[in-house]
C-alpha cells in the first residue's frame, strides 16, 4: 500500500502539557493546503514537486523526502493532532487495542504496554513520561475534523480508501523496530509499499508527533483482475456452452492438476481474454461497492443538511438537473442479487457514501457497515450515463421509453441527494 507520511510537528515543552501549537479548527483561519478540489489538495501536499514528476519518478518506486521551511505549514501540520488531544478523546471512551496502543522498542523488538479496557489520559501520560513509551492512535480522522477533510479529499483523488495513524514519541525514544507498512515539522515523507523504516525522536525535543496517511491497500491489478474475472465468466458462460459443461469426474480429489484440466483452463482463459478485448463493460463484483461502503462521507461544506435530506425543488419532466457528490458515487452493473443463479438478470446498482459513518471509518466494523444506494433495470443504464457524463441535462432528454420512467429515475436520485435541480 503506497503511503505518505506527514510529521505533524514536534514542540519544545515549557510546561507539563504541550499546547504550543494553535488549533486550526478553533481559529477558522485559512488552511495551509488547497482544498478547492482533490487534485489541488494533492498538489499542495507534494509541493513543490509536480504531480506528473511524482507519479513518473516516485510512486511505487522509491521514497521521497520533501523538506520545507514554511512556518505556516509547520504550524498547520502541528495542529492536526497533539498530545493534549488525547485528554478530550479519552473522555469520549477510547479503548486499548482498538483506538490506542502504547509501545516501546526494546532491544530491537516491539514491546506492547497496553492495559485492559478503557484508556485513561493520566495513565497514558504516565507511560509516556516515565516509561518513554510511544502512543499510537488509530484512525484519528474519526474525531479530528481537519484529518477527515484531508483524507476525504484524498479518497476522491485516489479512488481508494485512505487511513491514518498518529505516533507520539518522547525525546530519546523509539516506539517501533525497523518495519514496513502495507499501507517528517512541515516536511513530507513518501514511502512506497514495503519500504522498511524506523523513526526516533532526537534529544532536545519534548516529543515528536507524526501522522501517517496510507492508501492503495488491496488496490493492485491482481486485485482488480480477481474482482472482474467473475463477471466476465458470468457473461461468457451464458453464451458459451463449453463453460457450462461439467468438470471431469473426481477432478477435485486429485492431488495435482491433470494435463487435460490445465489445457482446458488455458483455453478458457484465452477465450476470456478475447472477449475482454471487445467489451466496454467490466462487471466489478466487490471492489467498487467495498470502496464506497467503507470510505469517509463528504466533508460538509455548510451545515451538512444536504447529506441527510434532499433539498431544493422537486425534479419534474421539464426540469434541468445535475449530479452532485460525483466523487462519492459508483455505478456498476451486476447480476440481480435477489434472483436465483439460474434466473439472474443484470441490474444497474448505484452505491454512495453520503450516509456513511465517519466514526467507523477504517475500523473493520463489518457488522456496523451497510451499503446505501439504488437499483435500476438495465434499460436505465444509458440514461444514467447521460446524467453522469453531463454537467447538466434536461429530464425530458433522458434515453428512456416513457416520461414516467424519466421522472421516476430523477426522483429516485433526488431522494438520495444525488442530483439537484438547477
Amino acid at each position: 500500500m503506497p503511503k505518505k507520511a506527514k510529521p505533524a510537528g514536534s514542540g519544545k515543552e515549557e510546561g507539563p502539557v504541550p499546547c504550543k501549537q494553535m488549533k486550526v479548527e478553533a481559529t477558522g483561519g485559512p488552511s495551509a493546503l488547497n482544498f478547492d478540489s482533490p487534485s489541488s489538495l494533492f498538489e499542495s501536499l507534494i509541493s513543490p514537486i509536480k504531480t506528473e514528476t511524482f507519479f513518473k519518478e516516485f510512486w511505487e518506486q522509491k521514497p521521497l523526502l520533501i523538506r520545507r521551511d514554511d512556518p505556516a505549514l509547520a504550524t498547520y501540520y502541528g495542529s492536526l493532532f497533539k498530545l493534549t488531544d488525547l485528554k478530550s478523546l479519552c473522555s469520549r471512551g477510547m479503548y486499548y487495542g482498538r483506538d490506542v496502543n502504547v509501545c516501546r522498542c526494546v532491544n530491537g523488538k516491539k514491546k506492547v504496554l497496553n492495559k485492559d479496557g478503557k484508556a485513561h489520559f493520566l495513565q497514558l501520560r504516565k507511560d509516556f513520561d516515565q516509561k518513554r513509551a510511544t502512543i499510537q492512535f488509530h484512525q484519528p480522522q474519526r474525531f479530528k475534523d481537519e484529518l477527515w477533510r484531508i483524507q476525504e479529499k484524498l479518497e476522491c483523488y485516489f479512488g481508494s480508501l485512505v487511513g491514518s495513524n498518529v505516533y507520539i514519541t518522547p525525546a530519546g525514544s523509539q516506539g517501533l523496530p525497523p518495519h514496513y507498512d502495507d499501507v517528517e515539522p512541515g516536511d513530507l515523507l513518501y514511502f512506497p509499499r514495503g519500504t522498511i523504516h524506523q523513526a526516533d525522536t532526537p534529544a532536545g525535543l519534548a516529543h515528536s508527533t507524526h501522522v501517517t496517511i496510507s492508501t492503495y491497500q488491496n488496490n493492485s491489478w491482481g486485485d482488480f483482475l480477481l474482482d472482474t474475472i467473475s463477471g466476465l465468466v458470468f457473461d461468457t458462460a451464458k453464451e458459451d456452452v463449453e463453460l457450462r459443461a461439467g468438470i471431469p469426474r473426481q477432478l477435485l480429489l486429485q492431488v495435482e492438476s491433470t494435463t487435460v484440466a490445465t489445457r482446458r483452463l488455458s483455453g478458457f482463459l484465452r477465450t476470456l481474454a478475447d472477449r475482454l478485448e471487445g467489451t466496454k463493460e467490466l462487471l466489478s463484483s466487490d471492489m467498487k461497492k467495498d470502496f464506497i461502503m467503507h470510505r469517509l462521507p463528504p466533508y460538509p461544506a455548510g451545515d451538512g443538511a444536504e447529506l441527510s435530506t434532499p433539498g431544493g425543488k422537486l425534479p419534474r419532466l421539464d426540469s434541468v438537473v445535475r449530479l452532485q457528490f460525483k466523487d462519492h458515487i459508483v455505478l456498476t452493473v451486476l447480476p440481480d442479487q435477489d434472483q436465483s443463479d439460474e434466473a439472474q438478470e443484470k441490474m444497474v446498482y448505484i452505491y454512495h457514501s453520503l450516509k456513511n459513518r465517519r466514526e467507523t471509518h477504517m475500523m473493520g466494523n463489518e457488522e456496523e457497515t451497510e451499503s446505501h444506494g439504488l437499483r435500476f433495470p438495465l434499460s436505465h443504464l444509458d440514461a444514467l450515463k447521460q446524467i453522469w457524463n453531463s454537467s447538466t441535462i434536461s429530464v425530458k432528454d433522458l434515453k428512456l421509453t416513457t416520461d414516467e420512467e424519466r421522472e421516476g429515475l430523477v426522483l429516485s436520485l433526488w431522494t438520495e441527494c444525488l442530483i439537484q435541480v438547477v
